[in-house]
């Protein structure tokens, strides 16, 4: 009797190969999986988290962050592109646990990533909702303030009246709007996707180009600063602090491999799709950090929440301020997307393989989509995203992420010696070097972050065990078919 209960990696090359009415369809290709992949990296947190991570730590130098993050990010995306191409169904990091490491440890990662999701898109939809407000006021257009905030938030009004919010509606309906386009079918997400992403990347090198001439290189020196006695307050200490500050700014890269079986020839595009968004992000980010930090004295951007704003205040463009914040709005409704995405996709695999009951399975008819996990999800994050003010949803954290990265780069390095010959379209380089460095980068980044968010996470594993052990262990497909 196999104790582990881990699924037979010949069971997943099964479901993959099948093209029945039951099983997701595949319409994606690389380009459309590099536009997913940035559709979710490149969002509001490059035009937010950069100047912070100038301001305070590593100064001009947040070029040279953004490479070691980059890197960091590399480790864990190898390992994602090789368990993509060798394994390419859906379901991410709970997959490859599931075949690496057991149903248990599949189970764990799998509730971590819905929970993620979940809180990813519903802050996503709330901070939308506030830079649509601010957007639209710069057309006089104006948004009762008891409609953009939930009713546990205190708002003064302009003529100083003090209320509560009711409901937060424009995070409600972008959320109801994207769960629509992703119900409609996976290559409609895709189409809206790629036009979105193409407007964000338009944003980013407008500002490049225009910005580039007014550059003053005396901004740029001294390059490095000298720290100042403070581990993290410049020097090399401030660059490697502030590669783990903007190190959320690129996560989202392993929402690709949730696509995966909805893609073509997956085993030549899923690498395309992992790897090519996190070699071009990193590429612009570089030289937009290189521009912003060229434009203004790195210390004007000290705990700036919009340091673009005093980057395009050095320039003649100051139309560039409403662009970005179009920019802003465009990048978070992707963002959202293709969180609602992988979130389903997630919860899809694991009612295929009975942890969760049937329903979340099913696939539409038509549209051979998921549909009834996108209307759950639907429901839950709009409610969420609504009723709940955005201190409370909090920071959308990465912690399950990298719970996930971990898992990924260790189930790598187990596959290679227990199946060393199973077909890879793509090999991790340099194993066990690679794997390895993922796993320490990603683990000291959990070790950092605040105790509250390790905390949200035990609450929300001991719910999921519970649901575990009363229901997913006695559904369990695999489960019962290895004891029988």
């Amino acid at each position: 009797m196999n104790q582990s209960y881990k699924k037979p990696l010949s069971w997943l090359l099964n479901e993959s190969a099948s093209e029945s009415k039951d099983t997701l369809k595949r319409t994606l290709n690389g380009f459309q999986l590099l536009m997913l992949g940035l559709g979710v990296i490149i969002g509001a947190g490059l035009f937010s988290l950069t100047g912070p991570a100038a301001g305070n730590n590593a100064g001009p130098a947040v070029t040279l962050s953004f490479i070691v993050a980059g890197i960091g990010c590399a480790f864990a995306g190898l390992c994602y592109a090789e368990f993509a191409s060798m394994i390419p169904v859906a379901g991410s990091a709970y997959t490859y646990a599931y075949t690496t490491m057991g149903e248990r440890l599949a189970w764990i990662i799998g509730w971590d990533l819905v929970l993620e999701f979940s809180v990813g898109a519903a802050t996503v939809a709330i901070s939308w909702s506030n830079y649509l407000v601010a957007f639209l006021a710069g057309y006089k257009i104006y948004i009762p303030a008891q409609f953009s905030h939930s009713p546990f938030e205190t708002i003064t009004l302009a003529n100083g009246v003090t209320t509560h919010g009711y409901f937060n509606l424009p995070a409600a309906l972008v959320i109801i709007l994207m769960s629509a386009i992703l119900m409609r079918g996976t290559k409609g997400s895709a189409i809206w996707n790629a036009v979105v992403v193409s407007l964000k990347v338009g944003v980013v090198l407008v500002f490049i180009a225009l910005g580039w001439k007014y550059i003053q290189p005396a901004n740029l020196t001294p390059y490095i600063p000298k720290n100042t006695g403070t581990f993290g307050e410049y020097g090399i200490s401030g660059i490697l602090r502030g590669a783990g500050v903007i190190f959320f700014v690129y996560l989202g890269f392993d929402i690709v491999s949730t696509a995966a079986q909805e893609t073509k020839n997956p085993r030549r595009n899923m690498p395309i799709g992992i790897l090519g968004s996190l070699a071009v992000c990193t590429v612009l980010f570089i030289l937009f950090s290189h521009v912003l930090t060229g434009l203004a004295p790195y210390k004007e951007f000290k705990n700036s929440a919009a340091p673009v704003a005093i980057a395009i205040a050095h320039t003649p463009y100051k139309w560039l301020g409403q662009m970005i914040i179009l920019a802003i709005i465009v990048g978070y409704t992707s963002v959202i997307l293709v969180d609602l995405w992988g979130q389903s996709r997630v919860f899809y695999s694991m009612a295929k393989d009975g942890l969760l009951p049937k329903i979340f399975s099913d696939v539409h008819p038509r549209y051979r989509t998921p549909w009834k996990s996108n209307i759950l999800f639907c429901v839950f994050v709009s409610l969420f995203a609504a009723l709940v003010p955005v201190r409370v949803v909090g920071e959308m954290t990465s912690i399950g992420t990298l719970l996930a990265f971990v898992i990924v780069c260790a189930g790598v390095w187990i596959m290679r010696y227990s199946m060393p010959d199973a077909p890879r379209a793509f090999k991790t380089p340099w194993v066990p070097f690679v794997p390895l460095m993922g796993i320490i980068t990603c683990a000291v980044m959990m070790a950092f972050l605040p105790w509250d968010t390790w905390l949200r996470l035990i609450v929300w594993m001991a719910i999921g065990m519970a649901i575990y052990e009363f229901y997913g262990k006695k559904h369990s497909k695999v489960r019962n078919q290895l004891k029988s």
